[in-house]
C-alpha cells in the first residue's frame, strides 16, 4: 500500500476531514486531524445539512456509519417554505402530511460530527491546534500550530476550509467574489426568544425573497435557529461598512434600512441577546482552476473548491472528495501517491467545475427580480 508506515496529517475537523480519517483508519493507516477548536465540546455553527445519495451519504455509507447516520437525521428538517418579502406563502411543504424523508435527508452539524468523532480511534483528533505554517522537511512536512506544537506528516491534506491556509502551499489561484454577500447570525432557545418566526419555520426551513435579496432561515435540533441574509454588495462592504458585527445594535439598524420594506415579523431576529452574527462574503474559485500536484500535500473540500451555498453542495462535495481521494490513495492502482493525488485532483477539478457552474445559477437567480416566481418553478420541476 502507497502509505504503509507514512504519517497522515488532515488539517481541518469538519464533515470532509473526518470523513477522510475514518475511511484511512478503515485502511488502517496512521492518520491525525488537527483542529483549531479547543475540543469536541465546542459549539457547532451553521445551518442544517442536506446529504446527497451520491456524495453525502455515499461517504457515511462508505465509512460504515448508516445506522448511526439513521439514529441522528431529522426527518421533517428539509420541509420548506417559500415566502415573498410579504410573508405570503408561495410554496408549503408542510400541506404534505407525510415524512419528507427522501434522497436528501437532514442533518445537524454536531451530530454529524459526533457520529464520525466517536467512530475514529482514541486521540486521532488533536485539539486546540490551530494551523499557523509548515515547511518541507526530507519528503514531508513539519506542521507549525498556534499552541506552540509542531508535528511531522509524510502527507498533509488541507481541510481547512474557505480561509484555508493550506491551500498556499498547493496553488495561487484566487477566488472569484460572487457578487453576494451573506450576514448569518444563529439564534438560541428560538421557541421562546423568536416565537413568530419560530411558528413560521414549523422545525424546518423558510426561503423568503424579494428586492433581489434573500433570507435563507433553518431550525435545529438543539432548539436554536440559523439564518443566512444574501445582499448584491461591493466585495469590502463588509470591512467597509463600520459595523462591528459583533454588536447586535449596529447589525439591527443596517438589517431595518436594508430590508425596511420587508414584513416586520423579521425585526424579530434581532429582539434577543441569545444571537450571534458575522459577514460572510461569497466567493468561487474559477471554473478551469488547476494546478500541478504534488507528492506530499492535496486539498479537499472549500479550501479546494469553495463556492456559495445556494445549492447545498459544499459539505457533499467535501465529503465525496473524501472517498474519492481515500479510494485514490488505498486502492492500489497507483505505484507513486504523486500520481494518485494527480488523479483524484483531476476527477475534483472537473466535478467541482460543473456543481459551481449551476450553484452560480442558483446564486443569481435567488437575487433575481422574480426569485419567487423562479424557486418554486424549480420546486415543482418545471424548466426555468
Amino acid at each position: 500500500m502507497l502509505l504503509k508506515d507514512k504519517k497522515i496529517a488532515i488539517v481541518g475537523g469538519g464533515p470532509g476531514g473526518l470523513a477522510l480519517a475514518r475511511l484511512l483508519q478503515l485502511k488502517r493507516l496512521d492518520v491525525k486531524v488537527y483542529e483549531r477548536d479547543l475540543n469536541k465540546e465546542v459549539r457547532v455553527q451553521g445551518a442544517t445539512l442536506d446529504l446527497h445519495q451520491e456524495s453525502g451519504l455515499e461517504a457515511i455509507r462508505r465509512a460504515g456509519l448508516m445506522e448511526k447516520f439513521k439514529m441522528y437525521h431529522r426527518p421533517d428538517a428539509g420541509k420548506m417554505r417559500i415566502l415573498d418579502q410579504n410573508n405570503t406563502i408561495h410554496l408549503d411543504d408542510h400541506l404534505n402530511e407525510s415524512s419528507y424523508e427522501n434522497d436528501r435527508p437532514e442533518i445537524d452539524r454536531g451530530p454529524l460530527r459526533k457520529i464520525f468523532l466517536e467512530s475514529l480511534q482514541p486521540d486521532t483528533v488533536i485539539w486546540d491546534s490551530h494551523f499557523i505554517s509548515m515547511q518541507q522537511e526530507n519528503d514531508g512536512w513539519v506542521l507549525h500550530f498556534k499552541n506552540g506544537t509542531s508535528a511531522y506528516a509524510d502527507l498533509v491534506i488541507g481541510a481547512d476550509g474557505a480561509n484555508s491556509k493550506i491551500r498556499q502551499f498547493v496553488t495561487d489561484i484566487k477566488p472569484v467574489y460572487s457578487g453576494i454577500t451573506i450576514v448569518e447570525g444563529n439564534i438560541y432557545n428560538a421557541e421562546t426568544n423568536v416565537p413568530k418566526l419560530y411558528s413560521l419555520l414549523k422545525g424546518g426551513k423558510v426561503f423568503a425573497f424579494g428586492e433581489e435579496k434573500s433570507i435563507i432561515m433553518s431550525s435545529k435540533g438543539d432548539g436554536s435557529l440559523s439564518f443566512y441574509t444574501g445582499c448584491k454588495v461591493d466585495e469590502n462592504w463588509a470591512a467597509d461598512s463600520g459595523i462591528d458585527f459583533s454588536n447586535k445594535q449596529q447589525v439591527f439598524n443596517w438589517f431595518k434600512n436594508e430590508f425596511k420594506n420587508w414584513n416586520k415579523d423579521w425585526l424579530e431576529l434581532f429582539s434577543s441577546d441569545e444571537v450571534w452574527f458575522v459577514p460572510r462574503p461569497q466567493y468561487h474559485y474559477p471554473l478551469d482552476q488547476t494546478w500541478e500536484s504534488l507528492s506530499n500535500l492535496t486539498l479537499i473540500g472549500d479550501a479546494a473548491h469553495k463556492m456559495p451555498p445556494y445549492a447545498g453542495e459544499g459539505v457533499n462535495m467535501a465529503m465525496q472528495d473524501a472517498f474519492e481521494l481515500a479510494d485514490c490513495l488505498t486502492d492500489n492502482e497507483f505505484t507513486e501517491v504523486q500520481s494518485a493525488i494527480s488523479h483524484y485532483e483531476k476527477q475534483m477539478q472537473k466535478r467541482a467545475s460543473e456543481v459551481t457552474e449551476d450553484t452560480l445559477k442558483n446564486t443569481e437567480m435567488l437575487h433575481s427580480k422574480d426569485a419567487v416566481e423562479q424557486m418554486v418553478n424549480m420546486m415543482n420541476g418545471e424548466e426555468l
